[in-house]
């Protein structure tokens, strides 16, 4: 019989059925032993990837086994990108910036360059609190410590904005920046003092350093590094080294031995560390296990590397000078935003080019319909209807509590926009105004020997909104007027000084004079400087040296400045002026940006009230005309009371003939308001029944009187 017939396949399953302990213990510790293995080499391996983290950048996801499932868990990202700004005059800041971003971009990291001058940090810089970027600013020192001309916008800003309380010490709380600056230690004073300040501001406003502040330094006799191209490497180093820290989520401050402490120091007066190489800290990590300073590490290889150094420094230099001669030409952004031309075009702006705007007037509306003329008719003789209200600049100083505009017109403390020729300011200032006149032709109650007179632009009213005299070129502009026969009437708002003695010639300037001592000037015009009292004291110092006509303007605002006589008059004597205009406040509407209201406008005889008193107290002036429409008098200095009669208008063609003499001889022939009086009508004067109305004209009351946004 075959044996294999008399094998029983039931009695070998009984067999594993009995000794089954065993077969399961087998199984068991061979699964044991897989599991084992698996959690070895999966140790090794993230050994081995975090060694070697120096060499990678981190990836935003891993595998980790859990429970022997995979799984797919998302890093945290501590360095969203890189911004690197910078403030250039002759190419080099900005030939390191590109550098500096050809690097960034090797760490897998996105960057972005931007030009200082293109870049507006009231709008922008705080959204670096929340963005995750690391900014780095690499700027350099012009002529006398200033910054670049691409950077003097930012600068100012970050300087205004650092000292006022209104951003406050933690305005860029959560901004991490490093700065790196450009500068020639031969000018000692000034060494490297923009990349100093940006620094200091920064820090100031609440910003984190995360790494020591790089000097770079023209002078290779001085340099640390041999040359100003060697110590932004040198820096870039260290930058990029902590940038890898930071990417891992390390938090330590920067340079935790700084010269007079942690980078988080209150002392106000070098509030930033040192940027001695010896004195770096132990932050930039190389590992997890072992700590190499880079800055030691680059002065090693530089001892190494020595007659190197040495050979590239002619050429380095060489490249320096040629840089030199190239100079950024990128142009200046227009003032007038896409928001700002709706806002003004609502409000009947004829805007022209990139700054300048010119509207029609309601007076000269009023007068094309003989209902009568402004005060500067019944002031100085002006033909309302032959007026053009215009201004070179929309952008103003100030943020009075009372401007007709309510803020919707810029605001800055120089000049930073775009900048338009005079020939074409002026040109499309008196087209835009000749097509508004056109309009009224034909309109009931027009006459039409004014529509034709109206279309030929007698007189120029620098009094639309802004700061005229901030255009680069109000003195061509002024020139232009003259030159085409119109007369000039410009208006400051005691802020620009050193402008005002530099002004040529003008038939009449006003300096806005809207308080009398600091705290309300301050409460009334909120103006932009943080020395606005000085500026506005040495305004009306200037405004006495000037040999035309000159104005005091005066605006009462109830409760705000109508108690502050003595202040007032002292502010006279300072400046001299040939006439004080006394004018109540209009109520413009409500407005956010300002809490007037109509219990805020004075009384026509409350205006008269104040102007009697004030004139007590200066002795050389006296009431000379009214204007009960405009709620407005003029005070005048008694040397326009000739032969006890007011001379207090202009005679126009004469200072038309005055000017071009004074042109045509260079400014030698000198010439004063006395020089071009003419005298003023009876209806004009103070206490004649017309009360300032044009007999000439007919008065027109209007029942229902709508707002008005505009005047001169």
């Amino acid at each position: 019989m075959d044996p294999l017939d008399t094998w029983d396949f039931s009695s070998s399953l009984m067999s594993l059925w009995i000794n089954r302990f065993y077969v399961y213990l087998g199984f068991a510790f061979g699964i044991s032993l897989w599991i084992c293995f698996q959690i070895v080499i999966r140790k090794q391996l993230f050994i081995f990837k975090d060694k070697n983290s120096q060499k990678s950048v981190p990836k935003a996801t891993g595998d980790l086994m859990k429970n022997g499932y995979i799984s797919l868990q998302k890093k945290e990202v501590f360095v969203s990108g890189v911004k690197i700004f910078y403030g250039s005059q002759t190419g080099t800041a900005k030939g390191f910036a590109t550098s500096l971003a050809e690097a960034v971009t090797s760490l897998d990291l996105p960057v972005a360059v931007i030009n200082l001058k293109e870049y507006d940090p009231d709008d922008h810089l705080v959204e670096e609190v929340t963005s995750k970027n690391v900014c780095a600013f690499v700027v350099a020192t012009y002529t006398d410590g200033r910054p670049t001309e691409s950077a003097e916008w930012f600068c100012k800003w970050l300087e205004e904005a650092s000292s006022d309380f209104r951003f406050g010490k933690t305005y860029l709380k959560g901004m991490r920046y490093a700065v790196f600056g450009l500068g020639n230690s031969a000018y000692a004073s000034h060494f490297n003092k923009v990349g100093k300040n940006v620094d200091k501001w920064l820090w100031m406003l609440g910003a984190h350093r995360v790494v020591t502040r790089g000097e770079g330094d023209c002078d290779v006799a001085k340099s640390k590094h041999g040359s100003i191209e060697a110590d932004f490497r040198a820096w870039k180093t260290k930058f990029l080294a902590r940038l890898q820290t930071l990417q891992k989520g390390e938090k330590k401050p920067c340079d935790g031995n700084c010269k007079r402490g942690q980078c988080e120091s209150s002392a106000e007066e070098e509030p930033f560390e040192s940027t001695s190489e010896e004195e770096s800290g132990t932050e930039d990590h190389q590992n997890l296990n072992s700590v190499v300073d880079v800055e030691d590490l680059g002065k090693i290889m530089n001892y190494v590397k020595k007659e190197k150094r040495e050979n590239e420094q002619q050429e380095e230099k060489s490249s320096l000078v040629r840089n030199t001669v190239k100079n950024e030409a990128s142009e200046r952004r227009a003032m007038i935003t896409p928001a700002l031309r709706e806002a003004l075009t609502k409000q009947g702006y004829q805007l022209i080019g990139s700054h300048s705007g010119v509207k029609l007037c309601r007076w000269t509306k009023s007068m094309l319909r003989g209902r009568g003329g402004c005060y500067k008719h019944t002031f100085y003789g002006i033909e309302s209807h032959c007026c053009m209200e215009t201004t070179p600049s929309l952008a103003c100083a100030n943020k009075c509590v009372f401007c007709w505009r309510h803020h919707t017109n810029p605001v800055g403390t120089e000049w930073r926009w775009k900048m338009d020729q005079p020939e074409m300011i002026l040109k499309e200032a008196i087209e835009n105004h000749q097509n508004m006149i056109k309009q009224f032709k034909g309109v009931p109650g027009v006459k039409e020997e004014r529509f034709e007179e109206g279309m030929m632009v007698k007189h120029c009213a620098l009094s639309l909104v802004g700061e005229p005299i901030m255009y680069p070129e109000i003195n061509r502009f002024l020139k232009l007027l003259h030159e085409c026969k119109i007369s000039s009437f410009l208006v400051t708002n005691a802020q620009f000084p050193v402008e005002i003695r530099n002004l040529k010639p003008v038939t009449q300037l006003y300096v806005s004079v809207d308080a009398s001592t600091k705290d309300s000037l301050k409460k009334i015009d909120r103006p932009l400087f943080k020395d606005f009292w000085q500026r506005f004291l040495d305004s009306l110092k200037a405004l006495a040296t000037k040999q035309q006509r000159t104005v005091y303007r005066l605006t009462l605002v109830k409760a705000w400045n109508v108690d502050e006589l003595q202040a007032y008059a002292e502010l006279v004597s300072l400046g001299n002026p040939d006439f004080i205009e006394v004018k109540g406040v209009t109520y413009c509407g409500e407005s956010s940006a300002s809490s007037l209201t109509m219990a805020n406008v004075p009384w026509h005889e409350e205006v008269i009230h104040f102007v009697r008193d004030l004139v007590d107290l200066i002795p050389d002036y006296e009431i000379a005309c009214e204007h009960e429409h405009s709620n407005c008098l003029l005070i005048a200095h008694k040397r326009f009371k000739i032969d006890s009669e007011w001379w207090t208008w202009i005679d126009y063609n004469r200072f038309q003939e005055l000017v071009q003499e004074y042109e045509d001889s260079g400014g030698s022939a000198t010439f004063s308001a006395k020089d071009y009086v003419a005298k003023t009508p009876h209806w004009a004067l103070f206490g004649a029944r017309e009360r300032g109305f044009d007999p000439k004209d007919t008065r027109h009351q209007r029942k229902n009187k709508s707002k008005h946004i505009s005047g001169c």
